[in-house]
């Protein structure tokens, strides 16, 4: 589970009821496993779905809206449709997303397991968890774990085709010096690239101390919000990225690490000096 999952796979996605974020089930060419999600307001129809009367993991996304965040409950139960209504009294959530086997062969060891897995990774990643207490997960013997792992990266690998990304990581560190963008500011140097999502910022990048005085509300907050979770730390002279960091353009990241609004599509360069926009011109 160190890396994004890069498995080519065949994917089978039925629309219930012909709509996109309605109910609807996924499935993996050669995988024991299924998924079935559906919007709250479809949890009737989710709850009459015979496979989900079988042990499974289950997600349940949202805002969170004392915070604005979007929110994520990972949990596992021995009847996916009978946990469910003991989470009625939570309202942040607007969608749900559940995970069985189709052979029947996931005991309540292996759910335990899966879930436990599944927590540490949101954790890794800083998601914004609604779980009263952590899984402290399940012990199996190595031939089982070993099984669930294969498992579990065909659950991360399905999750982001059913709107569920929270536990996607960036794309990793391009290999090639040559093809990675730098943002350079008062002798100051950040690495990145783009990713399918967004734009990552790599670990041991730089960024400014201060936040300019024209720099937007949402620069300062999330600049504070990195500081806080010790994805960025004070050095001497400068801001220090200690992991890597995906933001959701290049202009955002440029902001962080500028302090302040700038045009990420000018500010990331490769080594020749290039500017990204001009990068993108050239491959259209």
């Amino acid at each position: 589970m160190g890396g994004s999952v890069t498995i080519p796979a065949t994917i089978r996605l039925f629309l219930v009821h012909g709509q996109p974020a309605g109910l609807r089930t996924a499935e993996i060419s050669n995988w024991t496993g299924k998924a079935v999600a559906a919007p709250r307001t479809e949890l009737k129809e989710f709850a009459q779905r015979e496979e989900l009367k079988s042990p499974g993991i289950y997600f349940l996304t949202g805002v969170d809206p004392e915070t604005g965040k979007d929110a994520l409950y990972i949990g596992e139960a021995e009847s996916v449709v009978k946990r469910l209504p003991g989470h009625a009294s939570k309202d942040f959530w607007v969608s749900v997303a559940a995970f069985v086997s189709k052979d029947e062969n996931l005991t309540k060891a292996h759910i335990r397991y899966l879930e436990g897995k599944l927590i540490e990774r949101a954790q890794q990643l800083r998601v914004h968890l609604v779980n009263s207490v952590s899984s402290g997960g399940a012990r199996l013997p190595e031939s089982d774990a070993a099984e669930m792992d294969v498992f579990l990266e065909k659950v991360l690998q399905l999750l982001p085709v059913l709107g569920i990304s929270h536990l996607s990581k960036p794309v990793n560190r391009v290999a090639e010096k040559h093809s990675l963008l730098y943002c350079h500011v008062k002798g100051l140097k950040a690495t990145g690239n783009r990713t399918e999502s967004g734009f990552v910022v790599y670990a041991g990048s730089q960024a400014v101390p201060n936040d300019r005085p024209s720099a937007a509300a949402w620069s300062r907050e999330r600049r504070a919000e990195l500081l806080s979770t010790g994805a960025l730390k004070l050095e001497c002279d400068h801001l220090l990225f200690t992991e890597d960091i995906e933001f959701s353009s290049p202009s955002i990241a440029a902001g962080i690490i500028c302090g302040g609004n700038t045009n990420g599509l000018t500010n990331w360069r490769n080594t020749d000096g290039k500017e990204l926009k001009a990068l993108e011109e050239n491959e259209t």
